[in-house]
């Protein structure tokens, strides 16, 4: 029976991804599709779907800085996210009781503030795997996106404990003493090395975590979170998280197909669910809103509050448990499934065109920034560049230092990291942060100077949002960029960059051109 999961899993993502499409749309189809046809899932799905979450929490942490849940930007947002929301929500949803709209009529304040509740939370699966998707996790949207989530986790977590009961053991509060084993999990992690033990150690790690917390009445996933977190400044944090993605990935996809077997939406249901969808605009332009009266840019604004407009499966853990009480009919949580499902279609579909979407409606929606910027929102210019390399990674970082040596002080490096900004600048080096996809960051930068930039990114579709923006900014010197597969080669060459270097050929010639100079 699993081989039908892949089987129905790989034909629907397939096709999705022929369409230039997000595949867990298709993985989503993929579960109506076989409890159409009255395949039944069996506990492995499940446990394949909790363990994709899991480590997804886990690599959170991993990525996350503590520091930024505690901006203003970020606790204010999500709880005045929440609050309007919700009552918008109920306002909305009394409004329709008294049209006598189907499912609706039965509600009272009450409940229609419980569902206003369960869908103010934005999808945390969906939102990482579009930013993974996107590369855009370490950009000043992704992080606020990344921020809010967790701020959001940790609401659910107090919630489930208020309405079911279970108040968290005692030994609960012996938790913040993990902080005094930390230099012990390095030394963990440390002794892992770099081969198959390092994911190994990952899986230990982000379920030992889930089973402490569990243990003591927590949520465990939030253990498997705190783990990640507890990691995150660790050398190797990075690497466990790269070992880690291609396990959450496929895990993940059980997550998409168990939304699928809830159950078999009936018509009505289906017409229930798209007209709650119709409401996810309000969603967008109240992130948007809040984040401009915060002093946020306009274009972070805008890409945080596009991915952050989706409902999340958390609200089908509430409304399942308000069925439970008796609070609410059975039916609606039928609805919210199909509307957590249709709000990950838009998300998928939607942020995909973020860029280009920015570049169309930027002169509306740069009226609504505030005048003062935040600190982090300033731009800073790359002096005397003739040299620009974009992307400081392992590759990005190794390119400027090679291109410092032979050309000195004209060579700068851009990046949207500000933690890696941060430790490369204070190395003495040349660097600036912000996000090369910013139309704005290109209008405040004089490109006439600047002779080659090289662009260290490992998604070729943000290569081909740099070109665009570097088009529409004037540049008229040479672009060089790498890639890691020939069609890859190929597509980058036929947009017009200068030289795409493929990355596994290059390091073969110079590692042997390197070789040969020892016996010369």
């Amino acid at each position: 029976m699993e081989f039908i999961w892949i089987f129905v899993a790989f034909v629907c993502g397939f096709v999705f991804r022929f369409l230039s499409l997000p595949p867990l749309i298709g993985f989503l189809c993929a579960g109506f599709i076989l409890n159409f046809f009255g395949i039944t899932p069996d506990p492995n799905l499940q446990l394949l779907a909790d363990l994709g979450i899991t480590l997804m929490l886990f690599t959170i942490g991993l990525k996350l800085n503590i520091k930024d849940l505690f901006r203003t930007e970020v606790w204010v947002g999500t709880g005045l996210s929440a609050f309007f929301w919700i009552v918008l929500f109920a306002s909305f949803s009394m409004l329709y009781m008294t049209w006598g709209l189907a499912y609706f009529e039965v509600l009272d304040w009450k409940t229609a503030t419980l569902l206003g509740f369960a869908l103010s939370f934005s999808s945390t699966v969906c939102i990482v795997k579009v930013l993974e998707d996107s590369g855009e996790m370490k950009t000043r949207h992704g992080k606020l996106a990344i921020a809010i989530l967790v701020m959001q986790d940790i609401i659910a977590v107090v919630f489930l404990a208020l309405a079911t009961g279970k108040i968290p053991s005692m030994l609960a509060l012996g938790l913040p003493l993990l902080i005094f084993v930390r230099p012990l999990i390095d030394r963990l992690l440390n002794a892992a090395g770099h081969g198959e033990l390092l994911p190994l150690t990952g899986f230990f790690l982000a379920l030992g975590g889930y089973e402490l917390f569990n243990l003591v009445d927590v949520k465990g996933d939030l253990g498997a979170l705190i783990m990640g977190i507890l990691l995150s400044s660790h050398v190797k944090s990075t690497e466990l998280a790269k070992s880690l993605l291609g396990f959450k990935d496929l895990f993940l996809i059980g997550f998409f197909l168990s939304i699928g077997f809830i159950t078999i939406p009936t018509l009505p249901m289906l017409a229930m669910a798209a007209f709650i969808c119709l409401l996810l605009p309000i969603k967008y332009l109240l992130f948007f809103s809040l984040f401009n009266a915060l002093k946020l840019r306009g274009r972070t604004s805008y890409l945080a509050g596009l991915v952050l407009s989706n409902f999340s499966e958390f609200g089908l853990i509430v409304v399942a448990l308000s069925v439970k009480q008796g609070w609410l009919e059975k039916d609606w949580l039928v609805i919210l499934a199909i509307s957590v499902s249709l709000s990950f279609v838009f998300t998928s579909i939607a942020y995909r065109f973020a860029h280009r979407g920015y570049n169309l409606f930027k002169p509306y929606l740069v009226k609504f920034e505030r005048e003062q910027r935040l600190p982090e929102d300033a731009y800073v210019k790359p002096g005397n560049a003739s040299i620009l390399v974009i992307g400081m990674g392992r590759v990005g970082k190794g390119s400027f230092e090679a291109l410092s040596h032979a050309a000195g002080e004209s060579v700068w490096g851009l990046d949207a990291d500000s933690e890696r900004v941060s430790q490369l600048q204070s190395d003495g080096k040349q660097v600036i942060c912000g996000d090369a996809e910013d139309a704005d960051l290109w209008e405040r930068i004089d490109v006439t100077h600047i002779k080659l930039i090289l662009l260290a990114l490992p998604s070729i579709e943000d290569i081909d949002n740099i070109c665009q923006q570097l088009v529409s900014a004037g540049y008229k010197g040479k672009i060089a960029a790498m890639a890691r597969f020939e069609d890859e080669r190929e597509h980058l060459l036929a947009s017009g960059i200068h030289k795409v270097f493929n990355f596994y050929t290059e390091v073969g010639a110079g590692f042997a051109e390197e070789s040969l100079q020892i016996i010369d």
